[in-house]
């Protein structure tokens, strides 16, 4: 059975994202989708009229961080389904009606497109990238370019108190309630970086890090473990790496690592 991509409203959070928006909302358009909606960051660079120049209905998030960007999307969206895709992201032409098909089929609540990562020329733009395609985090569901009932996302909603990290707390309340989420393995979308030098993956590692410890500030001892994940990554990826004869990543998940944990200390105590 089908299931037609005019059910579905596009939500894109954007904040100067000029470089990274074209592809995102071409592959949008072409994909048949009802109606793509555009949630602006405060840009100070051509993201809004880029925007428009797509056909996208544009809203401002006023500066009220990404987690309510996405509410305020899916909330002016009149469609069953709503895809939250972030602008690194570029779908196939069938990609969204086959996402659709698998959520509905396989009676998901919510279902995230698998990943593929590129990035480069520079060290750290590969490195993240290397790192995407070989973490176990690859797996796990998230939100940048994830399917779900309209209503359900609404009735779930987010803690507008997590800048980053929003979507391990999202997942982590729909685990508890039952829901059922996963990474799709029939459906993979190019998954770009903004930047490849080191301030921008300086930056990708300290909101991850600041995300984990606002969760463990927030669930307590049952968020506890998640102060693992960081050292359990660095020592896998290291591992593999020399196992496969790659030295070179060593330095990527030393920085990794370390960054993590001092934004986990800081989501901790802010």
């Amino acid at each position: 059975m089908d299931h037609s991509t005019a059910d579905v409203t596009a939500v894109v959070p954007a904040r100067n994202a000029e470089r990274m928006l074209p592809r995102c909302l071409e592959a949008l358009r072409q994909s048949g989708v009802a109606e793509i909606i555009v949630v602006d960051g405060c840009s100070t660079d051509r993201t809004v009229a880029l925007a428009h120049e797509f056909g996208a209905r544009v809203l401002s998030d006023e500066g009220r961080g990404l987690p309510w960007a996405r509410t305020l999307g899916v909330r002016n969206s009149s469609t069953r389904w709503v895809l939250l895709v972030d602008t690194d992201v570029v779908f196939g032409p069938t990609g969204v009606a086959d996402l659709l098909t698998e959520l509905v089929e396989d009676g998901y609540d919510a279902l995230q497109a698998g990943l593929e990562s590129v990035g480069g020329p520079g060290y750290w733009g590969q490195a993240l990238a290397h790192h995407h395609r070989t973490g176990r985090s690859r797996n796990w569901f998230g939100l940048v370019a994830t399917v779900v009932d309209r209503d359900l996302m609404l009735g779930v909603g987010f803690d507008d108190s997590f800048k980053s990290g929003e979507d391990i707390e999202l997942r982590w309340r729909m685990r508890q309630s039952g829901m059922r989420t996963a990474v799709s393995r029939r459906v993979v979308v190019e998954h770009r970086f903004a930047a490849d030098d080191f301030d921008f993956a300086l930056d990708q590692f300290l909101m991850d890090g600041t995300g984990l410890g606002r969760m463990i500030r927030k669930h307590g001892w049952r968020g506890a473990r998640l102060a693992l994940l960081p050292a359990a990554a660095a020592v896998r990826g290291s591992a593999l790496s020399l196992a496969k004869g790659q030295p070179r990543w060593l330095r990527y998940y030393a920085a990794f690592c370390w960054c993590n944990y001092v934004g986990l200390a800081r989501g901790l105590s802010s």
